[in-house]
């Protein structure tokens, strides 16, 4: 059975807080003798099946792959260099066993990615100009959860205007329907540029 991946290793985009989490692997790369970069440099992050996971930092990249869990897919030019070594450069690594992802985890809910989710529109009305809002679909106060197939991007007049309504109950309509965001979607967020060697493995990266 292939093993199961950590509700941590799935939810966490940021550098600071994938690449530093654990001493041993800084005592590792110490021991190394290997010249790690700062925790600023992205590394993509495939499945044994070349799906697309996440990114993690240049340190947490070069240690699956020196653990033998990881291998290179897409290497920089230049490369780690210690005293006495050289080392690959990663920029795409792939997990050498298939980690199974549960569907049941649900990423928390964040504006920044509910927006980006809806195009930075509103969902009722298509505005961009509004101030956006978070809205739920079935209102909690009507029994509705903070689910993403219950969180919509809203402009403040239709937020104010649908109140606490279901949709049936006013002549509003959804203009997509919401969904949780994709994999992708959080990699693209995750890093101010997608690399053109990224793309590649990124199916959907023009409409996440």
């Amino acid at each position: 059975m292939a093993p199961c991946l950590s509700r941590r290793f799935i939810l966490c985009v940021t550098v600071a807080e994938y690449a530093c989490n654990s001493r041993n692997e800084r005592r590792e790369s110490r021991t190394l003798g290997c010249y790690i970069a700062p925790a600023v440099e992205r590394v993509l992050v495939l499945n044994a099946s070349y799906e697309p996971l996440n990114v993690c930092s240049l340190r947490r990249a070069h240690v699956l792959v020196w653990k033998g869990k990881a291998e290179v897919i897409e290497s920089h030019g230049q490369p780690l260099r210690s005293s006495s070594s050289t080392f690959t450069r990663p920029h795409v690594i792939r997990l050498v066993t298939y980690v199974r992802v549960p569907r049941g985890v649900t990423k928390r809910i964040s504006r920044r990615v509910l927006f980006a989710r809806d195009g930075w529109k509103c969902v009722y009305c298509g505005t961009e100009s509004n101030r956006l809002t978070l809205d739920h679909v079935v209102p909690r106060s009507r029994g509705g959860t903070s689910v993403w197939e219950n969180v919509v991007t809203s402009c403040a007049p239709c937020n104010h205007r649908k109140g606490d309504r279901l949709l049936e109950e006013t002549s509003m309509t959804l203009r997509t329907a919401p969904r949780p965001p994709t994999p992708v979607l959080f990699i693209r967020l995750a890093t101010d540029r997608v690399p053109e060697t990224w793309r590649q493995y990124l199916p959907g990266l023009a409409a996440a």
